[in-house]
């Protein structure tokens, strides 16, 4: 853990100092936890309130605000808290073990300089690894696999034969490339399986969540843009599209050769149907089901997902609607009372 001055996290994250910039800062916390000594940020007016009362050492925050310690004022206070918990705390250390005995590589695979491989990973014949990766253990690299520089695949995962991963990707645990996507022709009653013959293609700096399955395509390639961040437990279909620096927040299912633009947001248990086009920078919101293409820039939640506005509106009337029913029934009744009455 690094200890460094107010001023010199203001002068590292291009912000400026409100207060005493010779505080020193030895850790970062949230706004409620923080002591003396750790940063913090505000983001959220809905947090403004514990601006008198945090214990923090300085609070990171977008403008100038009534506060009871220093503050570091930044154009972007998140992403200027991230710079500073990075260069007080650093990303996870990995430890370098070089070749183990113990993981199982077969001898035509190609590795880059600087990698290691931990216990019991096996690397299969025809693999192409760049430089400075880690393999952890348990790791299964399948025949044929090409994967880029900095690359880091936590235990247990699983990268299926054929597939693309580029450079500083991140895999976490249990999380499956790859594997057959879900096709089936139903003939006379019996399901037969489809052979899968596309690939899974994994862009340059995507990281993939633990649990989460991204299909090979049938026939076209499934592909994870450049940038995006899939959270766990998330499932891709076969053939499906997610463009650059897309965010997947867990639990989301997007079905086969379904099309997701760029910088698109998806909330958590997000479903949408296969062969639907989702425009760039989209936001979803969570346990919505998409079943039609939308456009750019569109904002939608519910199932099925509308427009974000009306599904406010109409959600808001949920809680009425046994009311509602009541006093309709009863007009119902007046009005047939009055037509018997004519």
């Amino acid at each position: 853990m690094a200890e460094t001055t107010l001023q010199q996290l203001a002068e590292h994250t291009g912000g400026r100092v409100v207060g005493d910039g010779a505080t020193i800062i030895t850790s970062a916390a949230t706004l409620e936890q923080a002591q003396p000594g750790q940063i913090t940020f505000l983001n959220n007016n809905k947090y403004l309130p514990l601006l008198k009362t945090t214990r923090a050492g300085a609070v990171i925050v977008g403008e100038e605000l009534e506060s009871v310690g220093a503050l570091l004022v930044a154009k972007d206070p998140y992403y200027a808290f991230m710079q500073a918990v990075v260069l007080l705390h650093g990303h996870r250390p990995h430890k370098p073990v070089g070749m183990s005995p113990l993981a199982q590589v077969a001898p035509d695979a190609r590795l880059g300089d600087n990698c290691h491989v931990h216990n019991f990973a096996t690397i299969c014949e025809g693999v192409i690894i760049g430089n400075n990766c880690h393999i952890y253990p348990g790791v299964f690299v399948g025949p044929g696999v090409r994967m880029g520089d900095d690359c880091i695949i936590y235990p247990n995962a699983v990268i299926y034969d054929g597939s693309v991963i580029g450079s500083r990707v991140i895999v976490q645990s249990n999380a499956s490339i790859g594997q057959d996507g879900y096709g089936f022709a139903t003939h006379s009653g019996r399901h037969h399986k489809i052979p899968q013959i596309g690939r899974a293609v994994i862009e340059d700096d995507v990281e993939i969540g633990a649990g989460s399955a991204i299909e090979r395509g049938t026939l076209d390639d499934t592909v994870i843009g450049a940038g995006s961040k899939i959270g766990d437990m998330v499932t891709v279909g076969h053939g499906a599209k997610i463009g650059p620096h897309c965010l997947l927040v867990p639990q989301v299912g997007i079905a086969g050769s379904a099309a997701v633009g760029h910088h698109c947001m998806l909330g958590g248990q997000v479903g949408i149907v296969g062969h639907v086009k989702i425009g760039n920078l989209v936001k979803i919101g969570a346990q919505a089901g998409v079943i039609n293409d939308l456009p750019d820039g569109a904002s939608v939640f519910g199932a099925p997902a509308i427009e974000a506005d009306k599904a406010r509106r109409a959600y808001a009337l949920i809680e009425y609607l046994p009311e509602m029913r009541k006093r309709i029934r009863k007009i119902e009744k007046r009005l047939d009372h009055c037509e018997i009455s004519d």
